[in-house]
């Protein structure tokens, strides 16, 4: 695999309770919930099939049942599903199948994230720019200043080298869409167990290996369901 290969297998994060968006989670996982009159996850998974993506696993915790039952319908593609019968967190639930991506880039989206166009190509733009040299994770940032539709939040800026530093006060000018490629080596000597992906972000970013990808295309953030109408209005109506 060279350097700017195109990472062929992802991670899905599937197993949180989304709280805020209830009560349409009371009885559906956060990634079922439907936008336009399709799970959220299925947007998601049509993206990384576009980007030439083989192999996913997705994690599961609350109401874990309904998540494995999505990945056996998905006969388009392979998904495998990481049942978590203790929540390990962000960081945890992709430890637990780290080896499943034999030391290859991969990427990681949580399972409410949502971008548009359908055509979007953010996925074959971050493939060429990730350098597996000099990074250890690439972040897709959407600028604060675009997002019309749903609240952002200024998790990041990006210096002028290209590199994301994370904003504690909350006043970056860039959100943090979930979307990135990660080295497996950026779990090398973390102890396993239920901890933040956060921790791996910052890690990342003291050891200057931490990129950002400006999108310019839409990504919506969906926390609530007054979100989930905002955003079916704009991309769908």
């Amino acid at each position: 695999m060279s350097l700017h290969d195109k990472p062929t297998q992802a991670f899905i994060m599937a197993a949180g309770f989304g709280s805020r968006l209830r009560p349409l989670t009371d009885h559906t996982p956060k990634p079922l919930v439907q936008v336009g009159d399709r799970p959220i996850v299925d947007y998601i998974i049509d993206h990384l099939k576009q980007a030439g993506v083989q192999k996913i696993c997705m994690n599961a915790h609350y109401l874990a049942a309904q998540i494995l039952a999505y990945a056996r319908a998905r006969t388009d593609v392979g998904v495998c599903v990481s049942v978590e019968e203790d929540i390990l967190d962000t960081g945890g639930g992709l430890q637990k199948v780290i080896d499943d991506f034999q030391g290859a880039p991969f990427w990681v989206v949580n399972g409410d994230a949502f971008w548009v166009p359908f055509e979007s190509t953010l996925l074959d733009q971050m493939a060429q720019m990730w350098d597996a040299e000099a990074m250890d994770i690439l972040i897709a940032l959407q600028p604060v200043e675009s997002m019309k539709v749903t609240q952002g939040v200024g998790d990041y800026f990006i210096d002028a080298d290209g590199r994301a530093r994370r904003s504690l006060d909350k006043t970056g000018t860039h959100m943090f869409t979930s979307v990135r490629i990660n080295h497996p080596r950026i779990f090398d000597g973390v102890q396993s167990g239920a901890f933040s992906y956060l921790d791996l972000l910052d890690k990342a970013e003291k050891d200057g290996r931490l990129f950002a990808f400006p999108h310019q295309g839409d990504w919506h953030h969906i926390s609530t369901p007054d979100d989930l109408v905002a955003v079916e209005k704009a991309v769908f109506s």
